[in-house]
C-alpha cells in the first residue's frame, strides 16, 4: 500500500474522501502492474467499508466503455480506471480526479524527497505525479500520519512497516466515519417485544437523513476520530453515493433476515399444538403450509438460526400434523410447501 501511495502520499485523505464519496478517478501510471496494484491500493483504503463502484485495475483503449468513458457528452461515472497509455491524458482531461504516479521504486528505494505538486488547472497536465484536481477535502489535513511516514521514509523504514502504519490510519479514519452510521441504523431495528409469533415480522423502520445528522452532535466522529473538519458536509455527499447505498442494502439485508430469525423463535416458543386444538382444520392447514415454508426460507436464504430451533419447529409441525385426521396427515406429510 506504501509504495502505490509514496508519489503523492501528501494526500492520502483526500484520496481516501475521494474514493469514500465513489467519486470519478483515473490513475495514470508507468506500468499495468503500477496502474492495477494503485487502482486496488484505493479500493482497499475504505476497509472495511465496501467499495460498490465499478474499477478498472487496467483499462485500456479496446475496452467497450471506452467511448462512454471519454466522451465529453456527459458526466464520468462513478469508477475508478487505471491507465497507462498517454493517450489517455489528453482523451480523460475532462475527469474531476487525476492521479500520476510514476515508477513504484522498490522496497528499500522509497525516494527520500516525495513531493507532491497539486496544479488545479487540469488542462496543464504535465508528466510529473501527482493529484491534479480542484477538489476540496470536507476534513482538515491530518499532519500527523504525513511526519510519521516522512519520518519513515527518512529513516529507511521498511515499505512492509510504513504500510502497517498506513493501513491502520486508513481503518481508524473509515471507522470513526462508518461507527455514528451503524449506530443509527442499529436504532432503526424494531424492539424485540414487539415480534409476535402470530403476525408477521414487524418493518425496519425507515432510514431518514435529517434524523441522523441530529445524532451526530453527540455521537458523531469526534468520539473516536480528533480531525476537524465538515464531517456534515462529507455525511451529506456520502449519503448520495453508491458506497452508502451498498452498505446500507447489506445492513438492511442483515437486519430483515435478525427479524425473521426471531420470529422463528418466537413461533419455537408457542405452544402450537394446543393452539391447532382451538382453531379449525383450515386455519390448522394453513399454519403446517406457513410453518413448512418458514422452514424453506430458513434454509434458503440461510437465517441466523440455531439448529436447535429448526429441529423444535419441525416438531411442532409434525405434532400439530399427527393431531389431524388421518386424509389429512397423509396430504400434509406429502406436501413440500
Amino acid at each position: 500500500v506504501f509504495r502505490c501511495f509514496c508519489p503523492v502520499f501528501f494526500h492520502i485523505q483526500m484520496l481516501w474522501e475521494l474514493v469514500l464519496l465513489g467519486e470519478p478517478l483515473v490513475v495514470m501510471a508507468p506500468s499495468p502492474s503500477e496502474s492495477s496494484e494503485t487502482v486496488l491500493a484505493l479500493v482497499s483504503c475504505i476497509s472495511p467499508l465496501k467499495y460498490c463502484s465499478d474499477f478498472r485495475p487496467y483499462f485500456t483503449i479496446h475496452d467497450s466503455e471506452f467511448k462512454e468513458y471519454t466522451t465529453r457528452t456527459q458526466a464520468p461515472p462513478s469508477v475508478i480506471l487505471g491507465v497507462t497509455n498517454p493517450f489517455f491524458a489528453k482523451t480523460l482531461q475532462h475527469w474531476p480526479h487525476i492521479i500520476r504516479i510514476g515508477d513504484i521504486k522498490l522496497p528499500g528505494e522509497v525516494p527520500k524527497q516525495v513531493k507532491v505538486k497539486k496544479l488545479k488547472n487540469l488542462k496543464t497536465l504535465d508528466s510529473k505525479p501527482g493529484v491534479y484536481t480542484s477538489y476540496k477535502p470536507y476534513l482538515n489535513k491530518d499532519e500527523e500520519i504525513v511526519k510519521q511516514l516522512q519520518k519513515g521514509v527518512q529513516q529507511k523504514r521498511p515499505t512492509e512497516a510504513q504500510s502497517v502504519i498506513l493501513r491502520r490510519y486508513f481503518l481508524e479514519l473509515t471507522e470513526s466515519f462508518i461507527i455514528p452510521l451503524e449506530r443509527y441504523v442499529a436504532s432503526l431495528m424494531p424492539l424485540q417485544k414487539c415480534i409476535s409469533p402470530w403476525k408477521s415480522p414487524p418493518q425496519l423502520r425507515q432510514f431518514s437523513q435529517d434524523d441522523f445528522m441530529k445524532t451526530l452532535e453527540k455521537a458523531g466522529p469526534q468520539l473516536t476520530s480528533g480531525l476537524k473538519g465538515d464531517w456534515i458536509g462529507l455525511y451529506r455527499h456520502f449519503l448520495k453515493s453508491p458506497n452508502f447505498d451498498g452498505w446500507f442494502r447489506s445492513r438492511q439485508k442483515e437486519m430483515t433476515q435478525k427479524l425473521e430469525a426471531l420470529h422463528l423463535e418466537a413461533l419455537c416458543n408457542e405452544n402450537l399444538v394446543f393452539w391447532s386444538q382451538k382453531h379449525t382444520e383450515v386455519e390448522t392447514v394453513d399454519l403446517v403450509l406457513k410453518l413448512k415454508n418458514k422452514l424453506l426460507q430458513a434454509d434458503r436464504e440461510q437465517l441466523p438460526v440455531k439448529t436447535e430451533t429448526l429441529k423444535k419447529l419441525q416438531t411442532h409441525i409434525n405434532d400439530i400434523i399427527l393431531a389431524l385426521p388421518d386424509d389429512l396427515q397423509d396430504i400434509l406429510l406429502k406436501t413440500g410447501t
